[in-house]
């Protein structure tokens, strides 16, 4: 198992995780090439190598045609349109343009990552990391995810980030994310509507989402933004760090800040056995608590349940599901079932209610046993493809990813069953 450790000791944000992972063996060409099939423009990329307080530091630098005919300004926040603003790194964004902006919401920002040259893997987590963005600025605002509108400049900034980094561990094969405390620091930052405090609100929403740490120190100014906490909230673990543990290899990724301490974000790869199940399994078998909801519904169309169900896996549901059955009268009707970790179930409610006739959920807490799983990528007569690996103990069961196989069935121009089995056997050969 892959296990990467973010060592966020001087907080962390969208670039910076992205430097760390390219210092890391991330594929600078796989990035670039993903993000120009995005179709977003209205920047450019610098990636570079710089001198963090006497450690050199990978830097990856989104630079907006914004600034180069209006101003400098700091560019990893995300802010929703509420705002009008970005305040990370060395700049308050406290004027007003002098021209219109286009503004995108999670629906624009979900049709231009669902039409990119992106893995399965790495639009499955970018479209997680936005919905989890979203929701955080839309309780901030008083507004459902749906309704939260993104800056131009925010959103170009954000897109390019969070479907880097996404990108970036993808290539990594990264199974598993894990981090320390969180590090943040203090004060105020100026915005178009005033001084907003340090945390960010969003930040302390996903915070409080993620049931991650944050530690307050004395250092001035921010050093965590919406795009980093939504990283960690919606793709890594807190207080899963093995015990003790062998460093595989490092990536330093540096902020655009300079504090009384280096502004760097350490992502390192690394094993611990004992802690991460790969010897006994048994930390991946555990009864651990997942919330289960459930709806009856009796006057939608399939085409609308099946989108809804592609909507609430995207935003980090572990399944969802709908059956037939009889309701009162005799009417057939859906069981919709939908299992998400604690604290997701208000999000996915609300999923349920907008794509759907829903008018009521029911929900409640179930234990479920889950054998330990990790992906890898295999390589087939037909192509490359990835696989699911479950282990516990002795017993192993491997599964072709089915968006990964299809891909390779079409090109290849061969029965899906075929390349699914070809995938199994390279997997268990290896």
């Amino acid at each position: 198992m892959k296990t990467l450790y973010l060592e966020c000791y001087s907080g962390i944000s969208g670039d910076m995780t992205v430097a760390a992972l390219l210092d890391l063996g991330a594929s600078e060409e796989k990035l670039r090439h993903a993000l120009d099939s995005l179709q977003v423009d209205g920047y450019t990329l610098k990636i570079s190598r710089v001198n963090k307080m006497g450690i050199m530091a990978a830097d990856f630098d989104v630079i907006l045609d914004e600034e180069s005919h209006n101003h400098e300004h700091s560019h990893d926040h995300e802010h929703s349109h509420d705002h009008e603003h970005s305040h990370d790194h060395e700049h308050s964004h406290d004027h007003e343009h002098s021209h219109d902006h286009v503004h995108r919401g999670l629906r624009e920002i979900t049709e231009i990552i669902e039409k990119g040259d992106l893995t399965p893997g790495a639009r499955k987590m970018a479209l997680r990391v936005f919905q989890v963005l979203a929701e955080a600025e839309g309780l901030v605002h008083g507004k459902p995810p749906e309704e939260v509108h993104f800056h131009e400049v925010g959103a170009v900034d954000s897109i390019v980030d969070i479907v880097g980094a996404c990108v970036c561990l993808d290539d990594l094969g990264i199974d598993r994310i894990c981090h320390s405390e969180v590090f943040e620091g203090t004060g105020w930052v100026n915005c178009a509507h005033g001084r907003m405090p340090v945390p960010a609100p969003a930040v302390m929403q996903l915070a409080q989402k993620a049931g991650f740490s944050l530690r307050i120190t004395g250092t001035r100014g921010e050093m965590v933004t919406p795009t980093g906490a939504a990283i960690l909230a919606a793709l890594a673990e807190e207080n899963a760090v093995p015990a003790s543990f062998t460093v595989k290899r490092v990536g330093i990724g540096a902020g655009k800040k300079d504090f009384d301490h280096a502004n760097i974000l350490r992502a390192m790869l690394i094993e611990g056995g004992e802690e991460t199940g790969e010897e006994t399994g048994a930390d991946f078998f555990e009864a651990k608590p997942v919330m289960e909801l459930q709806c009856n519904i009796d006057d939608a169309t399939g085409e609308e349940l099946a989108l809804c169900r592609e909507h609430l896996l995207a935003a980090g549901a572990l399944d969802a599901a709908f059956q037939p059955l009889y309701m009162k009268k005799g009417r057939p009707a859906w069981l919709f079932t939908v299992l998400c970790r604690p604290g997701e179930e208000e999000m996915m409610a609300k999923i349920l209610f907008s794509e759907t006739t829903a008018i009521g959920v029911r929900y409640s807490e179930k234990k479920r046993f889950a054998m330990q799983r990790r992906q890898k990528t295999v390589q087939t007569s037909y192509g490359e493809v990835a696989v699911k690996i479950c282990r516990y103990g002795d017993m192993e069961k491997v599964y072709a990813e089915y968006d990964s196989a299809r891909q390779v069935s079409e090109s290849a121009r061969v029965p899906l069953r075929e390349v699914m089995q070809a995938a199994v056997w390279a997997a268990k050969e290896n």
